[in-house]
Parts: C-alpha cells; structure tokens; sequence
C-alpha cells in the first residue's frame, strides 16, 4: 500500500464504521446527562477518539508480533461487549429510575471508569482492524489511527450535542433511553458477531 488519496479516503471511512457504536453510546451519555459542560463533552469524544484509535494500533501490533494470541482472543471480543454495556446501560437504568426527578446538578454524571468501560467496550472490535491494516508500515498504519481518531471524536462530539439536546426535551425519562440504547448495541455487536 502506498500513500495515496485512497488510503486517506479508506481510512476515513473505516473511522466512520468503527465510530458508530462510539456515537451511539455518546448519544446515551448526552441524553443521560443533558446538563453536561462542553468541556467534559470534548472529554468524552476524546477517551472515545483515543480508544478507537489505540485499539486498531494494537491489533496492528498483535499482527506484526502475536498472530496466535490474538487469533485466539478475537472469539471473546461480542462476549465482553456485550457484558460491559449490558452492565453500564443497566447501571443507567437503574439510576435513571431511581433518581427520576432530580435536577441537572443533582443528577448522577457519568464517572471517569464507567467511561473506560465504554471506551473499551465500544472499541474493542476494532482490534480487528489491525488485520485490515496489517499491509501498512508503521507509519502508514499510525497515520491510519490518527485519522480513525480524528473522526471518531468528531462523530462522538456530536452524538453528545444531539443526546444533550434531546435529553433536556425529554429530560426525566432520557436516562431510560440512553441505558436502553446501551443494552441494544450490546446486543447487537454480539448478535451480528455470528453472520
């Protein structure tokens, strides 16, 4: 593969496919938390950016290093997508019903690990993607990660204006929708991962 406008191009949309469960679940986050600051959105849309970048480079690496390990682990990755946003959408749920009626500020935010966990859960089928890129060298496959990255959070950014937006109009039943949402993409990466 050689630099062209094709491989920019390739990898812009491949940042758009692997950004769709990111932009879900930043449409949950926006709709649970419609009082959210732009900071802590720019936040968010970047934990999302940096894992769906980092984890195609890691897949990159496990191709160029650990074929075997990596082949092996791959069968595992819907099980614990699926565990993990299960668990988070859940967790929304349940605060969402719990605290129903309470205001912006007092409204339970999204914490720092349960980010993680979306991050990870959201990303951890673009490992894969390291096989696609396998072809690059280093520099190609980092560039390919960067521009992955770039759209990623662009994409995020604006699922959470959307989900914020939204959310304020709906407000005590948003939490609802956005855990529910988790639980559907968790369900769905699993279920498509046998076709």
């Amino acid at each position: 593969m050689e630099w062209s406008f094709m491989f920019f191009f390739n990898s812009i949309l491949l940042g758009v496919g692997l950004a769709m469960d990111a932009f879900s679940v930043s449409l949950a986050n926006g709709l649970h938390e419609p009082c959210m600051k732009r900071r802590r959105m720019l936040m968010i849309a970047g934990v999302f950016a940096v894992f769906q970048a980092l984890m195609p480079m890691l897949g990159w690496i496990c191709v160029h290093t650990i074929v075997q390990c990596f082949r092996s682990f791959e069968k595992f990755i819907p099980w614990i997508a699926l565990i993990l946003l299960c668990y988070i959408g859940g967790k929304m749920l349940y605060d969402s019903i719990k605290n129903k009626d309470c205001e912006c500020e007092e409204c339970p935010k999204l914490t720092l690990g349960a980010l993680m966990v979306q991050g990870v859960a959201t990303s951890i089928d673009a490992l894969s993607v390291g096989f696609t890129i396998a072809e690059y060298d280093f520099a190609m496959a980092l560039a390919a990660v960067i521009l992955i990255g770039a759209v990623t959070f662009a994409i995020c950014y604006s699922g959470l204006l959307i989900g914020k937006t939204v959310g304020t109009r709906i407000a005590g039943k948003a939490g609802i929708f956005g855990g529910v949402i988790l639980i559907f993409i968790g369900i769905e990466i699993f279920v498509t991962s046998f076709f």
